[in-house]
């Protein structure tokens, strides 16, 4: 496995329970368990009820964040599980929400982030043409420092 400075796990839930959705009290008890049993040590957590329905939610983690976003309409629930140690178990947090959420389906993508200059990132992306690699000028008001 190459090192990179996080990891960024996005798992959709297809088929949830729209009654697990609904709630924000509900929700943020999911994501909250999900990052403790994940190892990850919760710094702040904070969720949105939308009307007539839906929750997004933040669960500030040492390690970085895990977020969520709920369409109760449609049974579907996004979720993003971004941390930078290696201490911290995403399959769990992955079977927490589907306990939970009780989705009939779920894909999950994993995205290394930050991958370091000295690992050749060749190896992690596939060159594509219709992208250009070129260096950009940013205006001044955008440019940092």
């Amino acid at each position: 496995m190459r090192k990179a400075l996080g990891t960024h796990v996005l798992v959709e839930m297809f088929g949830c329970e729209p009654s697990t959705l609904t709630n924000k009290e509900y929700v943020g008890r999911a994501l909250v368990r999900a990052a403790r049993e994940a190892n990850a040590h919760v710094v702040a957590s904070y969720f949105h009820q939308f009307e007539p329905f839906g929750v997004s939610g933040a669960v500030i983690i040492e390690e970085s964040h895990f977020t969520i976003h709920t369409w109760p309409e449609h049974g579907f629930a996004a979720v993003d599980l971004f941390y930078c140690s290696e201490d911290v178990d995403a399959e769990r947090a992955v079977e927490i929400l589907v306990e939970m959420f009780k989705p009939s389906n779920i894909v999950t993508f994993e995205v290394k982030r930050g991958v370091l200059p000295e690992l050749n990132i060749e190896t992690f992306v596939k060159h594509d043409e219709r992208f250009s690699h070129e260096k950009i000028e940013l205006p001044e008001t955008v440019l940092v420092g």
